[in-house]
């Protein structure tokens, strides 16, 4: 029975989740409402990305607002990667041609700006995982003003300002939930791996882990490529959802929106993280059809412009006062097998759902 419950608990948190994303999908799917399968789909592609922001900052305890321009980077990646070749002779001149003369399909593309999210992520993480604290976070958003601009103004790279068009469109709800899937029980196993559990350490206190012999560099650096590939992921299913792009697209309002949901749900839970995104994509989504306008009976109610963040923010500001560490705090959703004697024996710190 302990080995039984061991290894359902072992699992359960990916699991669990990865079945009510899937009812999610299946109800989006079978509603016939194509609006609240696009919301769906969108609610996903955030998903995907908060848990990737989760795997450094929740891990590491590292704050960190570059995350976004990775995502952005693997977006123009799987736009590099997947427009007409024809378009891109005119307005991308400066791409090399091996992408500027050929189309390749959604595999490759994602594949593609997940390896070189996680490779500029590692040749900037040689210098900024040296750093602790604030210095570390200050240099991450340094990072993504850098990227910003430089993607808005190298026009024969990025199209600028003037957006890319014309990126084909071939995701679907179905496809992002497979890869939340995945990419939830990837982020489940680093947590829990033997990389993941060192990075924990130097989160409670560097002074420690350091005297015990944990490289801070080399486990901060593990979790830093990891989270940037999966944000690099999640950008370039942003690209193939929507097939445009501008440089604007993902930058401080994307940053906000993404670590609000982390910090809603939990920044040290992977669980937390999930039920952040969702919440927020939810809360997100009734605000934009208020801001458009309904009706109640015979009177039109339409919330002003900008009610978003304003909504967003105040949210914000009561999960920090009423539970500072966010709605999951550190638990996680798992199941266990009843074994009250065991229960009775150690206090549980996770949530439970006894079968």
């Amino acid at each position: 029975m302990t080995n039984s419950n061991s290894k359902l608990r072992a699992f359960s948190t990916p699991l669990l989740w990865s079945l009510s994303l899937g009812l999610i999908v299946l109800v989006a799917e079978f509603s016939g409402d194509r609006g609240f399968s696009i919301s769906t789909t969108e609610m996903l592609i955030r998903l995907i990305a908060v848990v990737g922001i989760y795997t450094f900052i929740g891990n590491s305890g590292i704050v960190s607002f570059g995350h976004v321009g990775f995502m952005c980077l693997g977006a123009y990646a799987a736009a590099w990667a997947g427009c007409d070749p024809e378009w891109k002779e005119i307005m991308l001149t400066d791409l090399p041609e091996i992408l500027r003369s050929h189309s390749y399909d959604l595999w490759v593309s994602l594949t593609f700006a997940t390896i070189l999210s996680a490779a500029v992520a590692m040749l900037l993480g040689l210098g900024l995982m040296r750093l602790s604290g604030i210095a570390a976070t200050i240099a991450t958003f340094g990072f993504l003003m850098i990227l910003n601009s430089v993607f808005a103004n190298w026009d024969a790279l990025t199209a600028g300002t003037s957006s890319i068009i014309g990126i084909p469109t071939s995701v679907t709800v179905g496809k992002v939930w497979l890869a939340a899937v995945v990419v939830i029980a990837g982020a489940w196993w680093f947590q829990n791996s033997r990389t993941g559990v060192l990075l924990q350490a130097t989160r409670e206190s560097e002074p420690a882990a350091q005297s015990i012999g944990i490289e801070l560099t080399r486990v901060r650096l593990a979790g830093f490529v990891l989270s940037a590939a999966i944000c690099g992921f999640a950008g370039a299913l942003y690209a193939h959802f929507t097939g445009f792009l501008s440089p604007d697209s993902m930058y401080l309002d994307t940053t906000f929106i993404l670590l609000a949901m982390l910090v809603i749900g939990g920044m040290q839970s992977l669980s937390g993280a999930i039920l952040g995104a969702i919440l927020v994509s939810w809360l997100i989504e009734l605000l934009h059809l208020g801001e458009a306008g309904f009706s109640i009976g015979a009177n039109a109610i339409r919330l002003p412009a900008g009610s978003q963040q304003l909504a967003l923010a105040f949210v914000l500001g009561a999960i920090l006062l009423i539970r500072p560490h966010g709605l999951m705090g550190r638990k996680e959703w798992t199941i266990s097998l009843k074994n009250r004697r065991r229960e009775a024996q150690l206090p549980s710190k996770e949530v439970s759902l006894n079968i």
